[in-house]
């Protein structure tokens, strides 16, 4: 069970590395040719769809620069984790799209420029702890719902793609687990055995 959600949580993360994102170009550049693939050409200041992988790659040599608004920083997480704490306790708050991938690059991020930049440890670790807080209220009512009788779509809609997985598995998990001990009421007549 373990190794699956994990390999379903990369699968989930190539897709996302896979997916189109929105780029501001720094500066004219040719079009570039990659084996399979041609990006560009870019000019200044306008803007471009392309795979945020390659957006990755352009970004580190200053072509291009991805969107403020599409991606994740301290102030969107602050609205993040008070949406979920206000949220009643059998109600989850919509995430925004590919919020796990993003969260997990945000913190990498932030995690990489405390070494240039030693000022940025507290925003990290604030960080940190407010994607764990955002983890955790997410885990408790996924839990609660799985422990339920079968959802309805309705219900399940604000839910991730990875958390739909882990949903998934601990409802299973459960149901398995309520069978096995009400089951042994058939096989052994109230016994013990």
């Amino acid at each position: 069970m373990q190794d699956s959600i994990v390999h379903k949580i990369k699968v989930l993360d190539f897709i996302f590395e896979n997916s189109p994102v929105k780029v501001i170009a720094n500066r004219n550049c040719p079009e570039i040719k990659l084996a399979g693939l041609t990006v560009g050409p870019f000019e200044e200041g306008s803007e471009y769809e392309i795979l945020y992988w390659v957006a990755k790659e352009l970004e580190k040599f200053g072509v291009v620069r991805l969107r403020n608004e599409d991606m994740l920083d301290s102030a969107k997480l602050y609205k993040i984790h008070w949406k979920e704490r206000v949220q009643t306790a059998g109600q989850i708050s919509e995430l925004p799209r590919d919020f796990y991938p993003k969260l997990g690059r945000f913190l990498k991020g932030l995690k990489e420029q405390t070494s240039r930049h030693p000022e940025k440890m507290r925003e990290y670790e604030k960080a940190k702890q407010l994607a764990l807080d955002i983890l955790n209220l997410r885990l408790k009512k996924i839990v609660s719902l799985a422990s339920a009788p079968a959802q309805t779509e309705h219900v399940l809609r604000n839910l991730t793609a990875e958390e739909r997985l882990l949903y998934e598995q601990i409802y299973k998990l459960i149901n398995k687990w309520k069978t096995q001990l009400l089951g042994r009421e058939d096989r052994g007549g109230g016994k013990e055995e």
